[in-house]
């Protein structure tokens, strides 16, 4: 945005998707995708299986998010997961069944109206490895060394200092811990039209950046095995975020890896 502030971003995705957790929508709540598509088929658009879908807590998928992290985080049981952007805590009940009882999952997001959604989701599923906690994600709640796998689900494209993101990333985790990442990436210079939209920018488009400027910081903040695959199985996703807006001439889904050394 050419005159927003990086508060005035944030405070605009906030709203958005505070009102999104207020009214139970389905998807980013910028009025694209047809009607009829619910969670569950936009989760399955996503990558996420029937057997990953069965059994979470009502309430918990909305719809949100451009890819499936869990097919790269490779989680095992024991392990401490941080999610950044949990929203409603969706990808935190996944990761829960997969650390099992002796492992951890926290879910990080800067919405208030998602975080008691998350909370009142986990407290009514009875899942007790699950914590929520309000804050941003370019000042992760979070102690140093903490975290086997930090995972993100199409959250880190809106926030408007990356580069802390992955620092902060980094600093949670553990020697030899793992991000897994699923988010837009710029395929190709935005119009100017989407490139001052706020609300495009909340709906995880005006946000993106390309895959080397990712890479570079990823490798700034200290990370080693970098890897960015394109998605394009997903790009029929991205074309119903805005329907006949040719959104998927300019930016891909992507699986993003890395690791701390």
């Amino acid at each position: 945005m050419k005159h927003a502030s990086p508060d005035e971003l944030r405070t605009a995705v906030r709203k958005s998707y505070g009102d999104i957790a207020v009214k139970d929508q389905t998807g980013c709540g910028c009025g694209c995708g047809p009607d009829t598509t619910g969670p569950a088929q936009l989760a399955t658009a996503m990558g996420y299986s029937a057997a990953e879908l069965t059994g979470v807590p009502e309430g918990a998928n909305l719809g949100l998010g451009c890819g499936n992290p869990h097919a790269i985080a490779s989680l095992c049981s024991g392990e401490t997961v941080v999610d950044l952007g949990s929203g409603a805590g969706f990808d935190c009940f996944l990761a829960a069944r997969q650390v099992g009882d002796s492992g951890t999952v926290i879910g990080v997001d800067m919405t208030p109206e998602m975080i008691t959604k998350a909370r009142d989701n986990a407290r009514k599923a009875g899942v007790s490895n699950v914590s929520f906690r309000l804050g941003e994600i370019e000042h992760v709640p979070v102690a140093d060394g903490t975290a086997d796998v930090v995972m993100s689900n199409c959250v880190i494209n809106l926030s408007p200092e990356k580069a802390q993101v992955f620092r902060e990333v980094y600093r949670v985790l553990k020697p030899g811990g793992r991000l897994a990442v699923a988010d837009v990436v710029a395929s190709a210079p935005l119009p100017d039209a989407l490139k001052e939209d706020l609300k495009a920018y909340a709906a995880c488009v005006s946000g993106a950046i390309t895959a080397g400027q990712i890479e570079s910081m990823l490798a700034e903040a200290g990370f080693v095995d970098v890897s960015i695959r394109p998605q394009d199985q997903r790009r029929e996703l991205i074309k119903e975020w805005s329907p006949g807006g040719n959104l998927e001439d300019y930016v891909v889904s992507a699986l993003i890896e890395a690791r701390k050394p």
